[in-house]
C-alpha cells in the first residue's frame, strides 16, 4: 500500500538548523519520494518503507535533541 506522510520537524534548540539538516540527511538517503518544503517535508512510498523510515531517523534525532514532530499520514492522497 502506498501512503503520502506529512512531517514538520522543530527541534527544540537554539542553534535549530542542525538537527534540521540533519533530518533531511536521513530521510534523503532512501528510496521513498521526498519533496522538501518550507514547514514541512512530503515522503512518499510503500506504508512498511515510510513508517521505518520515519521510526529510525525520528528515534535518532530524539536521542540527540529534544523535539517535536507533527506528522499527517494518509493513504488516498494521489501521487
Amino acid at each position: 500500500m502506498i501512503i503520502t506522510a506529512e512531517i514538520s520537524y522543530y527541534p527544540l534548540i537554539e542553534n535549530y538548523s542542525t538537527p534540521i539538516n540533519d533530518f533531511l540527511k536521513i530521510i534523503s538517503k532512501t528510496d521513498i519520494i521526498v519533496e522538501e518544503g518550507k514547514m514541512s517535508s512530503i515522503l512518499i512510498g510503500e506504508y512498511k518503507d515510510v513508517m521505518k523510515l520515519l521510526n529510525e531517523s525520528m528515534d535518532e534525532l530524539m536521542k540527540k535533541y529534544p523535539s517535536i514532530f507533527n506528522i499527517k499520514i494518509s493513504n488516498s492522497c494521489p501521487i
